[in-house]
């Protein structure tokens, strides 16, 4: 947490927000956040750039800047980026804070800090492994049945961890990876080997419909995340089976079950998903 459309949606609030807006000031309330570069260098290169625009690939924010310079941002576990108008009040988990010549605010906070900024030019990303290595994502040209299918008949290992493997398919987290199954109907603990045509076509249409999903509710909120408006989403009202452990399936009535498989919970039905 937060997954792709948790990231989405962050990108979506605060792209009118910050685009073309200029960074005046940026204070580092917790500096070793900053992976890349040092952070008085971070904080040197970016004071006084223009945002040009903000994008995602996977899980990380990239906001381009003037000079081919790219902000990078990977909340992972408890980060969340808010964008506050001048004068109100800030998250007291602010770690890191960008004043733009409006004096409205960038302000991540990250209960945990576990998250890492980065700072580059656009042709030396490769230098951030998990940008370098991501596979495509959900609602993409790139990501296709034929590539998605072929990609797991090549795969050993079950099918759970594998959806949570980014080189395969990037933004996908233990949420929508326990969702993506239970719409299709497959037991987390199955080989992915194993699966036969018919239920790699429809694993295929399930990541791609629980990511649409999640987006349009606006991401899912248990704990941490809030959207680049600091509000919660609603999608956790409408999940299949994460966090409804021993709460009725959807379909059939069945008790969620809920085990521990390659070192994450995971939420399936008992019924619904046989292995």
């Amino acid at each position: 947490m937060p997954e792709l459309p948790e990231v989405e949606t962050i990108r979506r609030h605060l792209a009118d927000k910050v685009t073309e807006r200029v960074i005046k000031e940026v204070d580092l309330l917790l500096p070793r956040l900053i992976k890349w570069p040092s952070p008085g260098e971070f904080q040197a290169i970016l004071t006084g750039k223009r945002i040009k625009k903000l994008g995602r690939r996977g899980k990380y924010l990239l906001f381009y800047l003037e000079d081919d310079f790219v902000l990078v941002i990977h909340l992972r576990m408890t980060g969340r980026l808010y964008f506050i108008q001048a004068g109100a009040e800030r998250d007291k988990y602010t770690r890191i804070l960008f004043t733009f010549d409006n004096q409205d605010t960038l302000q991540y906070a990250d209960t945990r800090t576990l998250g890492t900024l980065y700072l580059m030019k656009e042709r030396e990303l490769w230098r951030i492994s998990g940008l370098q290595h991501m596979g495509p994502e959900p609602l993409t040209a790139e990501f296709t049945e034929a590539y998605f299918s072929d990609r797991l008949k090549k795969r050993q290992g079950k099918i759970k961890p594998l959806l949570l493997d980014q080189t395969l398919v990037s933004g996908l987290g233990n949420i929508y990876a326990d969702e993506s199954l239970a719409l299709a109907g497959i037991h987390p603990e199955k080989s992915a080997a194993q699966l036969s045509e018919r239920e790699c076509k429809v694993l295929y249409a399930a990541v791609n419909q629980v990511i649409a999903e999640g987006i349009a509710d606006g991401g899912t909120s248990f704990r941490d995340y809030r959207d680049g408006n600091g509000q919660r989403g609603e999608h956790q009202k409408h999940l299949r089976v994460y966090g409804r452990h021993n709460e009725p399936c959807c379909v059939c009535g069945t008790p969620i079950s809920k085990i521990v498989v390659a070192g994450r919970g995971t939420h399936y039905c008992s019924r619904c998903q046989i292995k």
